[in-house]
């Protein structure tokens, strides 16, 4: 059988009651300075946790989400970072009522991270705190934050494991506050199965103490207008959200619409068997499916992609992303459970994206991000606009790991390579920044040279020229490491053996790759996904991040950006004649407009 996953619209859990507020009319000035507020406390909550948390990917790279909820789930608001992160908390919230609603008291503070009722992937732990108003459950405060370690079979990141037990310890709506007290002998217990317990005890607080603010601070709001006023404007905002998304789906053709048939590189175990990506975007009236039949089948890695927790937020928040986008649309347009409305997604069971328990779904960001682009791939013809040629779309996380002095811990630290964006209508492709679903903010090279026998040799843009296009694409980075002890490896990338599609006659992009010894006599060539290789003391690791497509001819290029492009060595003269019909004046490094006019008529008859 298979699924199609829909947002809840207030329909009631079991042990809870639907509505516990009145409607009333809120006058405009109310609706927007709760509407501020609402975005206010989600910002203070990430604030919180980033600033708090231990380990690096949270601390450093962000990689979190955090927001305030009623009591099915449905989002209030959300923190600016990381989508994949705010858009399942919902999931989470549902994972945790299957077993818990009915049962909330004052002070319960619950940890969750089961892949198969919620969670993104386990990784992420998910901590959530009911809100109560005067005795009554209304609503709850939630986050999640992506832990170093959560035990199974390797530190860090896992690819080659069994089943999802394999993959670190499950955590399935357990109370780690009942009523206020704390239960230390589970927290010991949890951290004493996995590898790195100082991070993750203070992430583990870090989680708590985020969405304890969102507690506090939604009560203050309660206490200042009271529940009616505030769940009625909450209901507008949502309603508002939910109105514009559709009114810009309207203005779609009718229609299936296909992206191009994609390939992931392998599912980190069958070498050389790449795995098929299938979308297609189903436009009807006012709602949104995005259907993924015909895509792999599940694999017996890691390399699965949790449906409930992972799929639908990627379909939403590329939906929402296209036709609401913030340098377009001048209308303020929260992101909250009205945007999840208009918006299905679909996939088949026993598939890569929706794959049958007890399957692992550890390694699951670059399969969602390839979804991401491909909705934009294949809204591209319809909304020239709007869409954005082939992005890197391949979240390149690496986990670097050794045992540590003490011999009874490990140090694991996970690091964010970045990509890079395609070239979109008006605007180039963004260089080296992580793409699509993740949003994540790069690792200072300066962090892990201070904490770890990592020295950087290079941290720069790919020396390959950019993707030609009116607009051409963004340039991934590359990094360069020396390793000064044997340290262990383990990455879910992503190299795109199939590189970053050009769009309305925009060239594609360039491929990524891992090379040990790279310029040497023992250069290797890596797999993008690894489990546990070692890279011993005294070798290098080049990663390079693909290169996003271009946009529109080359030809229609201006020719001062082109010749900008050479002045900052983007591109050679060569480049420039080649790719674009640009003859640049090697003499005084001008555009040499005649011989140029006359290249592209040449080109054009």
């Amino acid at each position: 059988m298979s699924k199609v996953l829909m947002p809840t619209t207030g329909v009631s859990l079991a042990g809870e009651s639907a509505r516990t507020w009145n409607d009333v009319e809120v006058d405009p000035i109310t609706l927007r300075v709760i509407g501020g507020a609402l975005q206010s406390m989600a910002k203070e909550m990430a604030q919180v946790l980033y600033r708090m948390a231990y380990s690096s990917l949270i601390r450093e790279s962000e990689d979190l989400g955090a927001g305030i909820f009623d009591v099915n789930g449905r989002e209030l608001c959300e923190s600016d970072s990381t989508p994949m992160h705010c858009g399942s908390i919902p999931a989470y919230i549902r994972g945790v009522n299957r077993r818990l609603a009915g049962t909330y008291r004052p002070g319960d503070v619950v940890l969750h991270n089961h892949p198969y009722h919620g969670a993104a992937h386990s990784p992420d732990y998910g901590v959530i705190i009911p809100i109560f108003w005067e005795g009554e459950h209304i609503g709850f405060a939630g986050c999640t934050g992506h832990v170093s370690d959560v035990g199974g079979n390797f530190p860090g990141l896992c690819m080659d494991v069994v089943d999802v037990w394999a993959e670190g310890k499950l955590m399935d709506s357990m109370k780690i506050y009942d009523a206020g007290v704390r239960n230390d002998y589970l927290i010991q217990h949890i951290l004493d199965n996995v590898r790195t317990p100082e991070q993750n005890r203070g992430d583990l607080e870090a989680l708590i103490a985020c969405s304890r603010i969102g507690e506090k601070r939604f009560l203050e709001l309660l206490g200042k207008y009271g529940l009616d006023t505030v769940m009625s404007a909450a209901e507008r905002w949502m309603d508002y959200s939910e109105n514009m998304l559709r009114s810009r789906i309207r203005e779609i053709p009718d229609g299936s619409y296909e992206a191009p048939i994609g390939y992931l590189d392998d599912d980190g175990k069958n070498r050389g068997v790449p795995l098929k990506v299938a979308v297609r975007v189903q436009v009807e009236g006012e709602d949104i499916l995005i259907d993924l039949t015909g895509s792999n089948d599940q694999v017996p890695t890691a390399f699965n992609v949790p449906f409930e927790g992972s799929v639908l937020p990627v379909a939403v928040s590329a939906i929402r992303t296209i036709l609401l986008d913030e340098d377009v649309v001048e209308d303020f347009v929260p992101q909250n459970d009205g945007c999840f409305r208009p918006v299905k997604a679909y996939a088949p069971e026993g598939t890569i994206f929706n794959p049958d328990f007890p399957a692992s779904c550890f390694a699951r960001f670059s399969q969602v991000n390839r979804v991401f682009d491909s909705i934009n791939l294949a809204l591209a013809p319809v909304l020239p606009d709007h869409a954005v040629a082939g992005s890197s779309a391949a979240l390149c996380a690496i986990a670097y790991s050794g045992l540590a002095a003490d011999g009874e811990s490990y140090w694991v630290y996970i690091e964010i390579n970045e990509g890079s964006y395609g070239g979109r209508n008006g605007k180039d492709g963004m260089d080296a920044v992580d793409a699509l679903m993740a949003n994540t903010r790069n690792n200072p090279i300066e962090e892990l040279e201070l904490n770890h026998a990592m020295r950087a040799l290079r941290y720069e843009l790919r020396d390959e020229p950019p993707a030609p296009g009116q607009w051409r694409g963004g340039i991934g980075s590359v990094r360069k490491w020396l390793m000064e002890t044997d340290t262990f490896l383990g990455s879910e990338a992503d190299n795109r053996s199939d590189p970053p599609a050009g769009a309305l006659g925009g060239r594609d992009g360039v491929a990524g790759s891992f090379t040990r010894n790279a310029g040497t006599d023992r250069e290797e060539l890596l797999f993008s996904k690894v489990t546990q290789e070692t890279i011993r003391t005294g070798e290098t690791l080049e990663i390079k991040l693909p290169s996003g497509g271009g946009f529109g001819d080359p030809f229609a290029r201006d020719p001062f950006q082109v010749l900008s492009d050479v002045w900052d060595e983007y591109l050679t003269a060569d480049d420039a004649r080649r790719d674009y019909g640009v003859v640049v004046n090697t003499a005084d490094w001008t555009v040499d407009e005649t011989a140029t006019a006359a290249l592209r008529a040449g080109s054009r008859s």
